[in-house]
């Protein structure tokens, strides 16, 4: 039988002593956390084994010896070596040597059946896998190893392929951190004993954290008790507010900033990783909303923008009205209906009228509504072009108007005719069960219907084109406005510190391992080095992303075509009755 044995790359050159790690059966392997010292006291060992099986829930015990022959003769470790094997009882027993003076490595794995029995032992064959035990210990294998809680020594859970290893190692903490260099009874070696850097600032960035924490949270729970009183909501603010994209950031950044510095710990890497990438998105979007502010006052471009805004409104309504007076003629020598051409056009002409009386008479207070606009960047980039798409919105509120006007004129023309179609085929519409049944009509509903179907036939072509022309700007316009909440989508949902950790340390994120052959020489142990495959930046995005304000709606282009053909309304944000994905 092959077992596989998981030696730290950090104990190689150790002192001779004990093997200690976890045992796990269904892989027939054996991981090896740390090597103790010789001289010790076996209860000593063994108390310390327990008190770590108690911290960590892990099986840990003595698994064989280990063997260094720098200094001692074979001869004077042999006897010990084969005595530690009946206090320690475990089966299958390793012996682990590295030869003096030389790279050779013999390793052997015995069922012992007694101290003196020697005829009724076996030897199994053992390959010796080497690994990096703190890039384990600080990496996170995906998909995540889902393993039941263990009790001390329970080997009976199931684990598959290497997750058991990394779990073993990533539970064992409490084992590392119980070596504090003191000279104590029991000594250790493994990945911590070359010594533990740390810093004051680290340490006192630590124990302020919780204060600030709790007071920032309090802080946080009063904004909220403050924005879910009952006078916002009332129809129309709460209506207003459910549609400006300005509000759905605020509340998206103070969902994230509330478990940001929530007091509770943790109870996973998963949570922990998702709270240190919403911390890193909001720190890059607070630097570069003051980043878009000081270029905004150095430049003084909020008053240059302000003093152009009237006349880049006067040249949009001037383009406008010549595009319906265009309208009004004979567009691109079309026969339209010359009555309603008219009717349509002056109706939508006093609209450009009183849009633009109403940007002249705000005229004065746009300078001073731009600045405070431009101080909303200091919350953040994705404040400050949320801002920006409402203030689109409201710029173009004069074109959203003519869009709904023609989509429900044109909306209404295709539901008559498509109604009066019916009549002429025997059929109608039934309300109560939704489906289209068989009816019977006399001549006057017969005459009714073909006179109310010719009069929509010949008015649709002259509806659908001030339809066609006010969608498309109306599609621009929602088409700069999806580039921006894009954008703002971005800065939300990418996982910033995970990337980071990718490009800087690839192995916090593992994707799996591969072995690369050390050894392989007859009459001696196969040995292997195990290296950790870093996740794919694909997968890193699709695994760690944020979620974002879930509000703008996720159109097909079927049902966006469809939506356009029968003239129903295309909104920037998502409706009660849209179909989320």
């Amino acid at each position: 039988m092959v077992l596989k044995a998981f030696f730290p790359t950090c104990c190689a050159s150790a002192d001779s002593g004990l093997l200690v790690g976890r045992w796990v059966p269904e892989q027939s392997s054996a991981v090896v956390l740390a090597v103790v010292h010789f001289p010790f006291i076996p209860i000593q060992v063994k108390e310390l084994l327990a008190q770590v099986q108690q911290a960590s829930q892990v099986g840990v015990t003595v698994l064989g010896t280990w063997c260094h022959r720098r200094q001692e003769p074979e001869e004077s470790l042999g006897h010990f070596l084969e005595g530690l094997g009946a206090i320690f009882s475990h089966k299958p027993w390793f012996q682990l040597c590295r030869e003096r003076g030389s790279k050779s490595w013999s390793c052997k794995a015995t069922h012992w059946q007694g101290p003196t029995s020697h005829a009724a032992s076996g030897e199994d064959q053992v390959m010796l896998i080497f690994y990096d035990q703190r890039k384990v210990l600080l990496s996170q294998l995906h998909p995540p190893a889902v393993l039941p809680d263990r009790q001390a020594g329970d080997t009976t859970a199931s684990a598959g392929g290497l997750a058991a290893v990394f779990d073993t190692v990533a539970r064992s903490e409490a084992l590392f951190q119980s070596d504090r260099f003191d000279e104590g009874p029991v000594r250790l070696s493994h990945w911590q004993s070359e010594g533990v850097e740390a810093s004051i600032l680290v340490e006192l960035a630590k124990w302020a954290a919780g204060p600030v924490c709790l007071l920032l949270a309090c802080l946080l729970s009063l904004v909220s008790a403050a924005s879910a009183c009952r006078v916002f909501k009332l129809w129309p603010l709460s209506f207003i507010w459910s549609k400006l994209s300005t509000c759905e950031q605020l509340r998206h950044r103070l969902e994230q900033l509330t478990l940001i510095f929530s007091t509770r710990k943790a109870k996973n890497p998963a949570q922990l990783m998702r709270k240190a990438n919403m911390l890193v998105s909001v720190l890059l979007d607070v630097a570069l909303g003051l980043m878009l502010l000081s270029w905004l006052h150095r430049k003084d471009l909020i008053g240059q923008l302000a003093d152009a805004l009237i006349p880049v409104a006067d040249h949009v309504a001037e383009e406008l009205q010549h595009l319906l007076q265009w309208l009004m003629g004979a567009p691109a020598g079309l026969k339209m209906n010359r009555a309603l051409d008219q009717v349509l056009g002056r109706f939508f002409l006093y609209h450009i009228h009183l849009w633009i009386s109403y940007i002249h008479l705000m005229s004065p207070f746009i300078e001073r509504i731009l600045w405070h606009v431009g101080l909303s960047a200091c919350l953040g980039l994705t404040v400050a072009l949320s801002i920006l798409s409402d203030i689109i919105a409201l710029l173009t509120f004069h074109i959203y108007c003519f869009y709904v006007y023609g989509a429900r004129l044109y909306c209404l023309k295709i539901h008559g005719l498509s109604s009066l179609w019916r009549l002429f085929r025997g059929k109608k519409w039934n309300v109560l069960r939704q489906r289209v049944d068989s009816c019977s009509y006399d001549l006057d509903q017969l005459f009714i219907g073909t006179l109310l179907f010719t009069i929509l036939v010949f008015l649709l072509p002259t509806t659908a084109l001030y339809y066609l022309v006010f969608t498309l700007l109306r599609l621009l316009v929602v088409t700069v406005q999806g580039l921006i909440h894009l954008l703002v989508d971005l800065i939300n949902s990418l996982p910033l510190y995970s990337l980071g950790l990718r490009l800087c340390r690839p192995y916090r994120l593992a994707a799996g391992v591969k072995f690369r052959v050390l050894e392989h020489e007859t009459g001696r142990p196969l040995r292997l080095l195990m290296q950790i495959n870093p996740l794919p930046y694909s997968r890193v995005v699709h695994t760690y992303r944020l979620p974002t304000c879930g509000c703008h709606p996720k159109h097909s282009w079927g049902s966006l075509c469809r939506k356009l053909f029968f003239g129903e309304l295309i909104y920037p944000w998502r409706q009660r009755g849209d179909k989320q994905d």
